[in-house]
Parts: C-alpha cells; sequence; structure tokens
C-alpha cells in the first residue's frame, strides 16, 4: 500500500469495492493505518557509513541508545534486504556513483537520513574541496536531515522518529514517491551570509543615528569606556627532553654519500660540510637535494649499500612550487634506525605542466602506490612505472587538483576568509 503512484491494482479495487460497503472507509483506514504501522516499527537499514558520523551510529545501536527499541536493530549487508540508507559522514566524489547504484536497487519504498553537516552540505569540506559532495539530497533523495557534526545519538534516535511520523502517514490518499534531488547549484554560503550581515548592520546604524547624535548633543564630554586589560600570565617554559641519536650520525652519512654522489647538497644549507651538518643537532633528519638524472641511482644506492641499509620508504610525495615540482622521499633503515629525506626537482612541461622521473617502485615495493597517489593529484609520470593510473579519483577526472594552478568552480567553492 501506498508506493509510487498508489497501491497495487489488485489492493486499489479491493479498497474500492470494500468502501461501498456501510462502514467499508472505516475498514480500510483502519488496515492502511495498521500497514503503515507496521512498516514504521520495521525499517531495516543498510549497513552503510563513510566517516566519522560512523561512531555515533554505532553508539545508537549500541545497548546505551538501544535503536531495536524502535525496530531499526536489524541492520542489513545487502540493499535487497534494507530500505533505508543512513548517510553518516563524508561523501566523496568516488563513492558517489556506488551510493547512487544502492539506492537504485534498493526496492520500494526507501527512505534517506542524512546525518551529520558533511551528509547535509559537505560540513567543514563545503570550501576548497575538489573531491566532496556538497550535500547527500545531490544523488539521492533525503527524508530526513539531522544537523550536527556529528550529531549525538539522542539526535539520530530523534530523527528516526521523525521518519516514523513520515511512513505512517502515508497511504493510498498518500502515496511514497521517488523524492527529487537537488539541483541548485551551489554557492558561497559564507560571503552570502556576510552582505546580509553587513546590510542589517547598515539599516539598524540609520535607524539608530538620531538617537546617537541627540546623545552627542546632550552629552558632548561622553567618551566610550574601555574594558581593562588584563595582564598576561607567565608561565615558565617546560624543559624539553633531548632526543636519543639512533643509527648513523649525519656527519656519517653526509660523508658516505657526497664520496658517491658529489653534487648532493643539504637541502637549505648549500654547499655545507658533513661536519657543519652533524651541527645541526641529533634532531634534525638529514634532507638532501639530488640532481634528478641521478634520482633512481641514488635511490638504489642508499638501500643497497650495507652501511647505510636505508631498506624501508615511509613516504613518497610531490610539492609544487609554480615553476617546478619537487619530488619527496622520506626513508628509514628498519636496522639502524636513522632516517634520510632526499628530494629530485622536475621540470613542467611547457604545454601541459606536467613533469617526468623515473620510477623507484622495483626499488622500494611501496613506492608503487605513492607514485600512483602523486601522479593522481599532481600529474607527474614515472617511467617505467608497472601501473601508472589514478588511484584516489575517477580516470575522467578533470585535471590534477593539488597542483597551484587548479581551478575549477564546477567542483570547488574558494573559501572567502
Amino acid at each position: 500500500m501506498g508506493v509510487n503512484n498508489g497501491a497495487s491494482p489488485l489492493v486499489r479495487q479491493a479498497g474500492e469495492l470494500i468502501e461501498q460497503i456501510p462502514g467499508g472507509i472505516k475498514l480500510v483506514d483502519a488496515v492502511e493505518l495498521l500497514v503503515a504501522w507496521g512498516r514504521a516499527n520495521s525499517v531495516w537499514p543498510l549497513v552503510y557509513a563513510t566517516s566519522c558520523c560512523a561512531i555515533e551510529m554505532m553508539s545508537t545501536i549500541a545497548a546505551r541508545h538501544d535503536l531495536a527499541r524502535f525496530g531499526y536493530e536489524v541492520m542489513r549487508a545487502s540493499v535487497r534486504q534494507a530500505d533505508m540508507i543512513i548517510l553518516a559522514g563524508t561523501i566523496s566524489e568516488k563513492m558517489a556513483k556506488n551510493l547512487v547504484t544502492l539506492y537504485e536497487q534498493m526496492p520500494a519504498p526507501k527512505y534517506i537520513i542524512a546525518m551529520g553537516s558533511c551528509a547535509i552540505s559537505g560540513g567543514p569540506f563545503y570550501y576548497d574541496s575538489y573531491s566532496v559532495i556538497k550535500g547527500g539530497d545531490r544523488l539521492v533523495p533525503v527524508d530526513v536531515y539531522i544537523p550536527g557534526c556529528p550529531p549525538r545519538p539522542e539526535a539520530l534516535l530523534q530523527g528516526v522518529m521523525q521518519l516514523q511520523e513520515k511512513i505512517k502517514k502515508e497511504g493510498r490518499r498518500n502515496p511514497w514517491r521517488v523524492g527529487s534531488t537537488l539541483q541548485v547549484p551551489f554557492e558561497n554560503l559564507f560571503a552570502k551570509a556576510q552582505e546580509e550581515w553587513a546590510a542589517q548592520e547598515k539599516q539598524r546604524d540609520e535607524e539608530l543615528r538620531e538617537a546617537r547624535e541627540q546623545f552627542q548633543r546632550e552629552n558632548p564630554k561622553s567618551t566610550a569606556s574601555k574594558p581593562t586589560r588584563q595582564k598576561k600570565e607567565t608561565f615558565p617554559t617546560p624543559t624539553r627532553k633531548k632526543q636519543i641519536a639512533k643509527g648513523i650520525s649525519n656527519w656519517t652519512l653526509l660523508q658516505t654519500i657526497q664520496e658517491k654522489f658529489p653534487s648532493v647538497e643539504v637541502y637549505g644549507h648549500p654547499s655545507i660540510s658533513p661536519k657543519a651538518a652533524a651541527e645541526l643537532g641529533s634532531e634534525y633528519i638529514l634532507d638532501l637535494v639530488v640532481p634528478p638524472e641521478q634520482y633512481r641511482a641514488f635511490a638504489e644506492y642508499v638501500k643497497n649499500e650495507a652501511s647505510l641499509g636505508l631498506d624501508l620508504l615511509l613516504q613518497l610525495t610531490c610539492v609544487d612550487w609554480q615553476e617546478y615540482f619537487d619530488v619527496v622521499v622520506q626513508l628509514l633503515s628498519s636496522r639502524d634506525g636513522h632516517k634520510l629525506f632526499f628530494r629530485s626537482r622536475v621540470a613542467k612541461n611547457a604545454e601541459n605542466g606536467d613533469g617526468e622521473i623515473e620510477t623507484i617502485s622495483d626499488l622500494y615495493r611501496g613506492a608503487e602506490w605513492h607514485e600512483r597517489e602523486v601522479y593522481d593529484l599532481f600529474g607527474v609520470q614515472f617511467r617505467n612505472h608497472p601501473d601508472l593510473r589514478r588511484i584516489f579519483l575517477e580516470n575522467d577526472f578533470p585535471g590534477y587538483p593539488l597542483r597551484k594552478d587548479y581551478d575549477d568552480p564546477t567542483r570547488v567553492v574558494k573559501r572567502p576568509y
């Protein structure tokens, strides 16, 4: 009863026949009321969550708040056995297609609860984000909104009760229908609020102008009182325990490397000697600048050289300096515990701004995913990489979002402050 454009033809015809009997309308209404009550108290949510609001949803299901009291305890892992989705957390662009697919596969009647600021409007990712959907209602029709970041379990219970009230009102006269999604383009809400606030302040100043002028005429010597500034309390600086150096010292590390690669320099300290590098302190991690033509050979040497033993890749990332890229590699010796950072400058292609450098994924297996990430977000090509394709974004995503020159107003709202 009460699905799409009304009940099924058989149920509708039976209802019309019963209504012709004296008292039949009351009987049909009673049956519809009973069916709606049963549906409202037996909603089966899909096991689905994308981010931090999922923790609050789990807390709501747990013993303290016990969502089972409302008939929502049967969490299903299949959309064919569920009729409700709780959007709990951030919805990324790569997750969007999967969410729409899940909703379309779910049998009707079906319902959506948007839980938390991210699911409602993108939350803290509304500005300066290239990959977060600005609200779940742009993908699927939402029935109940629960604000908060994150909302407490009590708020989710309130949202569940609001959905129950909506379901109880559905029937032949008010059938369930597939809702519409939000098609309004997103805008700079903060700047809009600033303009509205400034207009209100201007109007209030106009309304109070005469009163202010009259007060100044009657009290020409009056001045606004200034709040007294409290004296800032000073706290003693805590003593910091000096870290114990692990593994090879910076002196030995730099001296060994420069014997093999004389052109390598310390980042931010050009032409520094190994002795002076040691004076930077044991907490300073040696950060080297390696010419791009020696990038792969350098990585191979510091890994295979027995005295260095830098065999563990911690991170491979990239920095866009507008004129060029820096590919930054962070290594650790799992045997001795010392670390080494090194970077190579990658020139930008004049046509499309891409860069190119040799892969080290065959030397450090973890570099395979790290290099794909750099390619995905910066567009840097790694020669001879075994599987160079996007890892976070869709294959048809336009551009590379972590570049300085990236600008896509259809996806990104720039922060106005």
